[in-house]
């Protein structure tokens, strides 16, 4: 399952978010979002885990406080294709 977290700090780590869902089960992936053109974390990122521990992830971390931010976390959608492209 793919694991939407929203709210992060922007301080937040790969190794952090490892950390905080680590207990839970074996992540499969991490990504955290950043901006293309600056590179800054964009306060949001998916983990990967198996269904049994990625809804055990969710029920504890869902709504808890993290460098003073509340955290976000859900079963992630899927991204919805555009059926218009944007031309620049």
């Amino acid at each position: 399952m793919n694991i939407y977290v929203g709210n992060l700090p922007f301080s937040i780590t790969e190794d952090a978010m490892r950390e905080m869902f680590e207990p839970f089960g074996e992540i499969q992936s991490i990504k955290l979002i950043t901006d293309r053109e600056t590179g800054r974390p964009r306060g949001f990122g998916f983990v990967e885990m198996d269904n049994a521990d990625a809804d055990a992830a969710i029920k504890s971390l869902n709504n808890t406080e993290l460098d003073g931010r509340t955290l976000k976390v859900n079963q992630s959608e899927p991204r919805k294709s555009s059926s218009s492209k944007r031309r620049w």
